[in-house]
């Protein structure tokens, strides 16, 4: 693939391009101004010429002496610099030709003569602007007025004049473009300063943060959302590197057990019932190991995959009923009942949700002291199914109510528990009500533990 040009001189053109087309256009436009300046002086001095031979043929009769009517056109093109006449009548006869080219040669046009028609014409040698124009002099007769007026010097001064403007307008897009990669590079120092910023981050330095403040206003959006992206990725590694080490905690104890228990089995010899023995017990830690892999696998997935792979419409009170049944005897066992109330339906993975519900309504009868009840509550606002897990027991202080859906998250400070989980149950309920759209929600006080959760209807889930 082939690498994008950088930004600078990417930059660098767009700026000299934009130069290029101001500067060219305005060198075109004073060009042509100049020329129709030009253009404009010599019309005005032809027909001045004009007007002055027109009003002398207006009283030419036919007894005026020639030469001395010739001497006048002669003296009206002094003072006029390189001015040449020719007046020819309707029969094509001269009247007056002045000294220099042939005039005659001058293609004439077809028609307009009556208002007269400018042009321009060069003999080989020398350039004119031409003005030819058929005018009537006394008693009708038509006439026919020939004035060209020299204009190599205005052309040699145009040529000298396109060469030095054509010249300083390609100097001065050169200029610019070097100046402009230069405002570029500078204007780009506070994006080098966040690059360096930013090379300088590593995994110990994830609390690093730009400063809004003292960048320009184009940079604030970007430094503000990669001050979020640290702080992601900051939470996300504590986080990982905490798992690492809850990890590696819980899988300690059943594996010290079991190489305990071995060396123990192997330090004598023992008759086949005390390793029967050994064995059943060292199933209850390859139990309890392989419902934490489980755990984390589920967990794993979870995060990866934000979406019920099966949706189907759920009975969340037949599915309690069922979890009623299953736990029945062990509630009964642990002197706490069971009671449910209301009724409700979601769409949503039945699997899933039932793997929730159990996690939630195991860790009740589990903390519910003797003779009191687990309370499960379901209703249907419209828009939202909520289902309420409550029971009485000690009430769960306040720093310890934000972190219990953390992974491997304990309030027991010394992290010692006898035929409990690793921790996880609480994380998986809310990895699963979040992969169904919904929202969990714990609150304690001194009268009962509740688990408030929020999932959309069925209308919401359908749609």
């Amino acid at each position: 693939m082939k690498r994008p040009t950088s930004l600078t001189l990417r930059l660098t053109f767009l700026f000299s391009a934009v130069a290029a087309v101001v500067l060219l256009t305005f060198g075109w436009v004073i060009e042509r101004s100049l020329a129709e300046h030009f253009a404009r002086e010599d019309g005005k001095e032809i027909k001045i010429i004009a007007q002055t031979v027109k009003r002398t043929l207006s009283t030419l009769q036919a007894d005026h002496d020639l030469t001395h009517i010739k001497q006048r056109f002669t003296d009206m093109l002094v003072g006029h610099h390189d001015a040449l006449l020719l007046i020819t009548d309707a029969a094509g006869q001269r009247l007056y030709s002045s000294p220099g080219p042939d005039l005659s040669l001058i293609p004439q046009p077809s028609g307009g003569l009556q208002q007269g028609v400018l042009q321009q014409w060069s003999d080989g040698k020398h350039n004119y602007r031409v003005f030819i124009q058929q005018v009537t002099g006394r008693g009708d007769d038509l006439y026919t007025l020939v004035i060209a007026v020299a204009i190599d010097f205005h052309l040699h001064f145009l040529t000298g004049f396109r060469h030095t403007l054509w010249l300083m307008i390609v100097c001065g897009i050169l200029v610019i473009s070097v100046m402009g990669w230069f405002v570029v590079r500078h204007g780009h120092r506070p994006l080098h300063n966040i690059i360096d910023r930013i090379s300088h981050i590593s995994a110990n330095e994830l609390n690093t943060r730009l400063t809004p403040e003292t960048l320009p206003a184009e940079l604030t959006e970007l430094a503000l959302s990669f001050n979020e992206l640290l702080q992601r990725l900051e939470q996300a590694f504590s986080q990982l590197t905490n798992f690492s080490a809850d990890i590696a905690h819980e899988l300690r104890t059943p594996v010290t057990n079991l190489m305990t228990q071995t060396q123990v089995a192997l330090s004598q010899t023992r008759n086949a019932e005390e390793y029967q023995e050994i064995l059943y017990s060292n199933i209850e830690e390859y139990e309890r190991m392989a419902q934490m892999i489980g755990d984390m696998l589920f967990l794993a997935k979870a995060d990866n995959v934000r979406h019920t792979p099966n949706t189907e419409a759920v009975d969340l009170k037949s599915e309690i009923a069922n979890l009623f049944d299953y736990y029945g005897a062990w509630a009964e066992e642990c002197h706490v009942s069971l009671t449910l109330d209301g009724n409700a339906q979601v769409q949503g993975d039945s699997l899933m949700l039932r793997r929730a519900l159990s996690n939630l309504l195991s860790n009740a009868i589990r903390h519910t002291p003797a003779s009191y009840s687990v309370e499960v509550k379901l209703s249907d606002d419209g828009n939202d199914v909520i289902i309420v897990v409550q029971n009485p027991g000690t009430p769960i202080s306040a720093e310890h109510l934000g972190k219990i859906f953390d992974r491997f998250y304990r309030t027991d400070p010394s992290r010692q528990r006898s035929g409990e989980g690793a921790g996880l149950g609480l994380a998986i309920v809310k990895s699963i009500v979040e992969a169904h759209g919904g929202t969990i929600v714990a609150t304690s006080d001194e009268t009962s533990t509740q688990f408030r959760i929020i999932l959309p209807g069925p209308a919401d889930r359908s749609s």
